[in-house]
């Protein structure tokens, strides 16, 4: 009966058919646990079993050895006639204390040895899910990346990854050795004793569980308030750390520590009630329990004086009811405990079952780029229904050229990046490369063509070198220099402490805007993708600073296909065509000059930006980016951009 409450979990509302959580986690365990590609794994699974039983058996030893103990010296003391010989020694106190010694010993050791061996298992099984999951992650689309929190995210990930080897844990290690000495204990009862001790442990049991499984439903929802408001804590101190600068410029360490302490209030009172009614759960399991443990005491009381057993007997019931409720109190446990990691467990298999926006279609080739030419075709875009933000855009980029969109905020320029690295579909016409819909051929060898310089740059908390090979893993030291060098940034890293071992913090926080951006124009080029986009890849730069780079681009861009987002129009002035995005539609086309001529939507862009220049211009500050190295010799740029392109038409075939 006990154990049919463990099959009456909460269903999970994401499954099909009325199947409960528990038993569809069993299901969904099951390969992790007995995995096929690993016999040593199965092995120990079942040597895991036979110590199982070996353990339990040594249990069910000692409490009888303690009755032959006991009854002996009974006897002894009494002056009860004794045997002689090999019977008085096998039977003599001392002798029967040091078998309960070693039985005692013995059930200790198989458990600790049978819990070493399965920890391989456990281990192996909780590794799988998480890459499982952390994979799957990846996979999903940025629309879901952009819905969810990163702390809250990052923490559903630690507390399924926990709850998944607990409940590994839980079911082995705890739940299938206490089913196995409870059957053994009431075999026991009904052979030493009779029907009636085994009557009165089934009560005890039955309203123990019953008492638990009420309990335990009712400190479920305090459990989950708990676990929400750590979470809700958790995202909102990593999300005030993130924008630790922000919270500076804006003297608001007050105002979030207020908003922390709000959500840590809400933690602690969750907390309080948690604890509390663990108490309560707790005091209950023991009076039910004591009751049950008098009762077969008292029955067997009135059996000694009727003379149908010994007082060896009073103590080995005692011994085996105290014994049984070591793992009957941690049956409790286990229930709760497997209650709350499906809780915790629940997201993650949302998250697992949540299908990825963007897929490859079956057999998709990889992408071929033979010259590089990007077509947009009448392609229409909407995060969201009702609210289009591409409408019909057309235009092409031919291979090798230079194409610049610009426009205000909120044109439409980004989502183009985002359609071409196909981090959503178009709703409608379509993207082609070379001829190839890239809807057609696989993410992978799309992204590989294409080499992105983003508007905001985020750096990976490792290393300058780590970050810029980042854009090739398998390039050499030289490499990563000679990228360094073109974005300008060598100079710059040679003169730190620890040189390209520079570790540059959360985000890329402990270096400067412009130099987060040279390290992504310095891991795009070690990449050598015969596609640039080029994202704002100069706004967080000064003017000198914004020259010297731009320089490198152009050099960079000559014999690549370039697709540049920009702002600032003077970037892009020396672009084969510049397209000018208004409402998500291409309202002018043409080069720097034929749009000034025309006198329209771009003309009044770049008068307003050299009025603003214009203005600025007496009071430019100097920067930390001033201290950019000088150009490169023309020629020795020459060198490395051969070897670069040359990397690139090797990698692409």
């Amino acid at each position: 009966m006990f154990f049919s409450f463990f099959a009456k979990a909460a269903k999970d509302p994401s499954a099909a058919g009325p199947r409960d959580r528990f038993l569809g986690t069993l299901e969904a365990l099951w390969p992790y646990l007995w995995p096929q590609d690993r016999a040593d794994l199965r092995l120990r699974v079942v040597v895991t079993l036979l110590l199982l039983f070996g353990s339990k058996g040594a249990t069910m030893v000692v409490p009888f050895v303690f009755k032959w103990a006991t009854d002996a010296l009974t006897a002894e003391v009494n002056g009860t006639p004794t045997p002689t010989g090999w019977a008085y020694i096998l039977g003599a106190p001392v002798a029967l204390t040091l078998a309960y010694g070693i039985a005692r010993i013995v059930m200790a050791a198989v458990t600790q040895v049978r819990d070493g061996i399965f920890a391989k298992v456990a281990l192996h099984a909780v590794r799988k899910l998480a890459i499982r999951t952390f994979r799957h992650m990846h996979e999903l689309s940025l629309r879901f990346h952009l819905e969810r929190k990163t702390g809250g995210l990052t923490r559903v990930l630690e507390r399924a990854r926990n709850g998944i080897e607990t409940i590994v844990r839980m079911l082995v290690l705890q739940l299938a050795p206490t089913i196995v000495e409870l059957a053994m204990v009431l075999a026991v009862l009904l052979f030493a004793f009779d029907w009636r001790y085994v009557a009165v442990l089934v009560v005890t049991v039955a309203a123990y569980a019953v008492f638990t499984y009420r309990a335990s439903e009712w400190r479920l929802n305090i459990r989950k308030e708990m676990n929400d408001s750590d979470t809700e804590a958790n995202t909102k101190a990593v999300d005030s750390l993130l924008n630790y600068e922000t919270v500076k410029y804006f003297s608001a360490e007050a105002w979030e520590n207020a908003r922390y302490d709000r959500s840590m209030a809400r933690y602690e009172q969750a907390t309080v009630q948690t604890f509390t009614s663990l108490a309560w759960l707790n005091a209950g399991q023991a009076i039910i329990y004591s009751l049950g443990l008098t009762a077969v005491m008292v029955l067997c009381v009135l059996d000694i004086r009727a003379g149908r057993q010994t007082v060896g007997s009073f103590v080995m019931i005692n011994a085996m009811m105290i014994q049984l409720y070591v793992p009957l109190n941690f049956l409790g446990f286990i229930y709760r405990e497997i209650k709350q990691a499906l809780l915790d467990i629940e997201t993650m298999f949302a998250v697992l079952a949540r299908a990825p926006e963007i897929v490859d279609r079956p057999g998709a080739p990889d992408l071929v780029v033979s010259g590089g030419t990007v077509r947009f075709e009448d392609v229409r875009f909407a995060y969201e229904p009702g609210r289009e933000i591409l409408k019909g855009v057309s235009f092409e980029v031919p291979a090798g050229r230079t194409v610049a969109i610009v426009g205000a905020s909120g044109a439409g320029k980004s989502t183009l990046s985002r359609l071409l690295f196909r981090f959503y579909d178009v709703s409608s016409g379509r993207i082609v490369i070379d001829g190839q819909d890239i809807r057609d051929v696989s993410q992978a060898s799309l992204r590989r063509a294409i080499g992105m310089v983003p508007q905001d740059t985020v750096l990976f908390n490792d290393t300058i070198a780590y970050n810029i090979r980042y854009g090739r893993q398998d390039a050499s030291e030289d490499e990563v220099r000679a990228a360094a060098r073109m974005a300008r940034i060598d100079d710059f890293i040679q003169a730190t402490p620890k040189g390209y071992k520079t570790e540059v913090g959360e985000r890329g926080l402990k270096l400067s805007g412009g130099e987060k951006q040279r390290v992504a124009i310095a891991r795009t080029l070690l990449k050598a993708p015969p596609i640039l986009v080029l994202d704002e890849a100069t706004s967080a730069l000064d003017s000198r600073t914004e020259k010297d780079i731009q320089d490198a681009l152009d050099r960079v861009s000559e014999g690549r296909t370039t697709l540049v987002i920009a702002h600032r129009l003077s970037t892009v002035i020396g672009a084969d065509e510049i397209l000018v995005m208004d409402a998500g539609r291409v309202a002018e086309r043409g080069s720097h000059a034929a749009l000034l001529a025309l006198g329209g939507l771009y003309a009044g862009l770049w008068q307003r930006q050299q009025e603003a220049e214009a203005a600025a211009g007496a009071d430019t500050v100097t920067t930390k980016d001033d201290d950019a190295p000088d150009d490169l010799a023309p020629g020795r740029v020459e060198d490395e951009m051969a070897g670069f392109n040359e990397n690139a038409s090797t990698a692409l075939g």
